[in-house]
């Protein structure tokens, strides 16, 4: 601590105590807030991708009388999750240089590629893959239980379901390693 004697013209003085290093200690508050922040919202979109592959997708097909109607609401959901990925990864890409000097520059590098793969898995399973099959659902006119197994369309919509699924495990691997790699840096502050 420095004390510092201040006089107010009247020839009366006080002295005040400042921390060394005050600022940092907020600077270094403030980073750990930003930290735990990242981490929560990485652990949200984790935890709903993991509930929608695990619960929601098996249950709907599971329980609904109708496969195409478990197919809409699987649709719609997995909509959902994507965009929130896109958006949380976007998020966390943008604030990973915030206090970029805490960090080791290997395991920086490792958190802004699984991020960048967070977002590009979601992005891909959202605009491409979701809307390639929304487009060949509409292609074949009918339920596509009601299609053949060996018809090119239905052969077609079976890949674009296995690369769905295939972009979704890759976002939330991405996911998951950044979220390792961003709670260790917060126990490490």
């Amino acid at each position: 601590m420095e004390a510092k004697l201040h006089e107010h013209g009247t020839g009366v003085g006080h002295v005040s105590h400042t921390r060394a290093g005050g600022a940092t200690a907020s600077a270094s508050s403030s980073l750990a807030a930003l930290g735990d922040t990242r981490l929560l919202l990485l652990g949200i979109w984790l935890g709903a991708a993991i509930f929608f592959s695990f619960a929601v997708a098996p249950s709907a097909f599971a329980v609904l009388p109708a496969r195409e109607l478990a197919g809409a609401i699987v649709t719609r959901t997995i909509g959902i999750v994507n965009v929130g990925g896109i958006i949380t990864g976007l998020l966390l890409l943008a604030t990973a240089f915030a206090g970029r000097g805490r960090a080791a520059k290997r395991g920086w590098l490792v958190e802004i590629f699984a991020l960048a793969l967070l977002v590009l898995g979601t992005g891909i399973g959202h605009w491409v893959i979701s809307a390639r099959m929304a487009a060949l659902r509409l292609a074949l006119g009918r339920p596509i239980d009601e299609v053949a197994q060996n018809e090119p369309l239905r052969l077609a919509f079976n890949n674009l379901h296995g690369y769905s699924v295939a972009a979704m495990t890759t976002a939330m691997l991405a996911g998951l390693a950044a979220f390792i790699l961003i709670a260790r840096r917060n126990r490490k502050a």
